[in-house]
């Protein structure tokens, strides 16, 4: 059997207040979870909830409290350079074309500028932008830039793709396509990928496995459910399969609670 891409072993996150340091938050709780080498896992849970927080300890930009994080079965120790990470906010710089935003991590590399260009512009073909090369990020519509932060992401060939909610911004019909659009070039591949998400259709669209993540704090996994709707998909016609309908049920059946728990909690705080 093939080692986990990516394990948390029993991972708390505690962060302190930085006006009182005597106050402290516990965002994630004893969380366990591990994803398969090739694997599309999405989590989901209410607002606040350490989505995010679980994230950016699987990229190592956060180091947990207590528990351990194996990457290929090796203990994470600072950034997890198999790692990929397109983040929710737009993250392209804008004084960057596409191809140079594209080609970025390449050239943090050391990559040869001609060799670096060369495979930028067949990312950019590949996420549909193949022409755009010198168009700069305010020159190109929503969906385009989050073609080009894709395209950022994947060219760096990453085994393990992290995505908090990259395309909750987008109008349903690009949404639509990007969502496409991802699952034809993991296909190709075949990375890992764990995928944040706020929307449950999304995440059972897309995915094998769907994690509903409890309120905070002390956020912890408290449903697992394997999504076995038939490969290859199209996110818009998967969503009238029968079976689509049922999972969405069930689901929902656990999440309700704790999204109604999180919005509690969001009133209080105001």
């Amino acid at each position: 059997m093939s080692l986990p891409a990516l394990s948390f072993d029993r991972i708390t996150c505690t962060f302190v207040a930085r006006d009182d340091r005597t106050q402290r938050y516990t965002a994630v709780a004893d969380t366990s979870l591990t994803i398969a080498a090739g694997e599309f896992v999405s989590v989901v849970g209410p607002t606040g909830c350490g989505k995010s927080t679980l994230l950016n300890v699987a990229a190592g930009l956060l180091s947990p409290s207590s528990g351990d994080v194996k990457v290929f079965g090796e203990p994470l120790s600072g950034i997890n350079s198999r790692a990929g990470y397109m983040f929710q906010a737009e993250a392209l710089m804008p004084w960057r074309n596409a191809i140079d935003n594209v080609t970025a991590g390449l050239e943090f590399r050391g990559v040869m500028k001609d060799e670096a260009r060369m495979r930028g512009q067949e990312w950019l073909k590949r996420v549909g932008l193949g022409g755009f090369e010198d168009r700069y990020p305010h020159q190109l519509s929503g969906g385009m830039r989050k073609r080009v932060a894709m395209a950022q992401t994947l060219i760096l060939d990453p085994d393990i793709v992290l995505m908090d909610e990259p395309f909750s911004a987008l109008d349903i019909q690009t949404r639509q396509l990007m969502e496409n659009e991802l699952l034809d070039l993991w296909a190709a591949k075949r990375k890992a990928v764990l995928f944040i998400t706020h929307d449950l259709d999304e995440a059972i669209a897309l995915s094998d496995r769907v994690i509903v993540l409890s309120a905070g704090p002390g956020t912890r996994p408290i449903g697992e459910f394997r999504i076995d709707l038939p490969r290859p998909r199209d996110v818009a016609e998967i969503r009238s399969h029968p079976r689509f309908t049922e999972l969405h049920a069930q689901i929902w059946d656990v999440l309700r609670e704790e999204v109604l728990k999180g919005y509690a909690q969001q009133l209080k705080a105001v």
